[in-house]
């Protein structure tokens, strides 16, 4: 005799199940705290701030009235990429956006804004094969944003710069 199931009478597999049994994840794999929880937008701000960190400490006074900000990709595209000219406050490799300085001014609402650098995350990933070289570029982009905002030269932000 074959036994037919309704829908109603068929079991649910669920979790459920396996969770009070002891079978099932308890709870996270990796606990709070530990770098391997990050996510690859967490790392990243990171990142930044350890790098802009070495640039706020000589040059702190300069600089608090600027923010730095960072957005996953650039929302400001060239129009033609084989003939792309950037204004001084973005810094690009070719018709990609890096980076960009947004002066202080106001918003839609009339409010006051502060000055801020923009870093794309996404490009400035793309653009390094190591995650040292992602350091050295995230910091030479941060140099010459700020230099860019102070009116100075690169090298004068970051001595190390310079070629000797």
């Amino acid at each position: 005799m074959v036994r037919q199931h309704d829908e109603s009478s068929r079991r649910r597999l669920s979790s459920r199940g396996s969770q009070r049994r002891g079978r099932g994840i308890r709870g996270s794999l990796l606990p709070l705290g530990v770098p391997g929880r990050r996510t690859r937008s967490e790392r990243f701000d990171g990142l930044v701030i350890e790098a802009f960190s070495e640039i706020d400490r000589r040059w702190h006074d300069q600089l608090t009235k600027l923010d730095i900000a960072v957005d996953d990709v650039p929302r400001i595209r060239a129009l033609d990429p084989d003939s792309v000219t950037w204004p001084p406050e973005v810094v690009a490799e070719g018709p990609v956006p890096l980076s960009r300085l947004v002066p202080a001014g106001m918003d839609r609402n009339g409010d006051p804004t502060r000055a801020r650098v923009v870093l794309f995350r996404r490009p400035l990933e793309l653009r390094a094969k190591h995650p040292d070289e992602l350091t050295l570029l995230v910091h030479d982009v941060l140099v010459e944003q700020v230099a860019t905002y102070l009116g100075l030269d690169p090298e004068t932000i970051d001595p190390s710069l310079r070629d000797d």
